[in-house]
């Protein structure tokens, strides 16, 4: 059978305008499941139903092999619209046969993982429930409005690692058949089988301190991951210098001495992967013996200044070269635009947390908590060493 992922984003947020689009870790929101559900091989097409031009401009912008665009009408756009309606809309629309499988994605969930939709969609291959449901396990205690508690005895207070806590839906995504769907007009029906997720998947981001709290939560729990997975294959380290290394300000002295701001906790970070045998460099467009200096004192491999044939890239490639490694072994941390190149082409890439917009948007990139000059280049060496 068929499995489509509906994926509903429209243009009119309240809360937080255009919030579907908006960069979230350094990738569009709805970007992220988008992918996720591209890696997942059981999902054949990916349905993204918008109603802004904006939403559609970007997400066509990446080139996405399973994703196709519907415009939704304006009238199940609007704020009080139901998210069956559109799913209905597209339904009947498309002409979708009865055995189809439709995954109802929400983007407001971005932490959602390539292996959550394959394991639900296994657990729905069994052909045991009708429709599923993503829920999480919530270890609060919960009250009626007339004082009675609902789910413990407050006699008898449990400990955490006693208590089973009550299942909570978390929004994630739902899974039914076209013909359930039409018969219930709902996103389930039937028998209700439930996919339980981790308990950081909990929050959906309506609000914006949703939004701060779900980037922590991504940072933490899958981009650190990501980082430690391809940490054994980093052969070598390479870093920009200014707005990276430095904080980007220009210093000078009462003789017109060009100074740079170094952190030591960056110097410190070399030393780490230099004894876990990691080789070091930095790349920068700058010629200055300052950093001549520093690179020096940090005993770095390589060092490449006012790169000129071909950029930063062809710099790396380079070294690569003399290394006999690939791209694919190189992790790398820039923050502007003449980074843009070489952070989307090593196996690696990251950024400050004040890097510019178009450095952030690079896929896969991992967006740091620190800002250039104030240790994150450590932060980098500390998530791959």
């Amino acid at each position: 059978m068929k499995t489509i992922a509906f994926i509903p984003i429209r243009g009119g947020s309240k809360s937080i305008p255009l919030k579907n689009i908006k960069p979230f870790c350094g990738k569009p929101l709805a970007c992220w499941n988008i992918e996720a559900l591209e890696a997942c091989e059981q999902v054949d097409e990916i349905v993204v139903a918008t109603d802004s031009p904006q939403i559609e401009e970007v997400v066509a912008s990446r080139h996405y092999k399973k994703v196709c665009i519907y415009h939704r009408s304006a009238e199940n756009a609007c704020d009080t619209a139901s998210t069956e309606s559109v799913m209905l809309e597209y339904i009947h629309y498309a002409h979708l046969p009865e055995d189809v499988i439709f995954m109802l994605v929400q983007a407001t969930s971005p932490l959602t993982e390539t292996c959550h939709f394959s394991e639900a969609l296994q657990m729905y291959s069994e052909r045991e429930f009708d429709s599923i449901i993503t829920c999480v396990r919530n270890y609060r205690f919960f009250w009626n409005e007339d004082g009675r508690s609902m789910n413990y005895d407050y006699l008898n207070r449990p400990r955490r690692q006693n208590f089973k806590g009550m299942l909570m839906e978390n929004g994630a995504f739902y899974i039914n058949t076209v013909g359930n769907i039409l018969d219930n007009g709902n996103r389930l029906g039937g028998k209700i089988g439930i996919y339980e997720m981790p308990e950081y998947t909990a929050t959906e981001i309506d609000e914006p301190d949703d939004w701060i709290v779900l980037e922590n939560l991504m940072r933490k729990h899958i981009l650190s991951h990501d980082v430690l997975a391809n940490g054994s294959q980093i052969k070598l380290f390479l870093s920009d210098v200014d707005g990276t290394l430095t904080d980007g300000g220009m210093y000078y002295s009462e003789n017109g001495d060009e100074l740079k701001k170094f952190n030591t906790r960056d110097g410190m970070g070399f030393q780490l992967l230099r004894e876990a045998g990691i080789k070091t460099g930095i790349i920068t467009s700058e010629n200055t013996k300052m950093v001549e200096n520093r690179a020096r004192k940090l005993k770095l491999d390589y060092l490449v200044q006012s790169e000129k044939n071909g950029g930063k890239l062809a710099a790396a490639q380079k070294i690569c070269e003399e290394m006999g490694i690939s791209l694919s072994e190189v992790a790398y941390i820039g923050d502007d635009i003449n980074c843009y190149e070489l952070l989307s082409a090593v196996g690696y890439a990251a950024c400050p947390a004040d890097a510019c917009d178009k450095i952030k948007s690079v896929p896969g990139i991992f967006v740091l908590k620190r800002n250039g000059g104030e240790g994150c280049v450590r932060e980098f060496c500390d998530a791959i060493k």
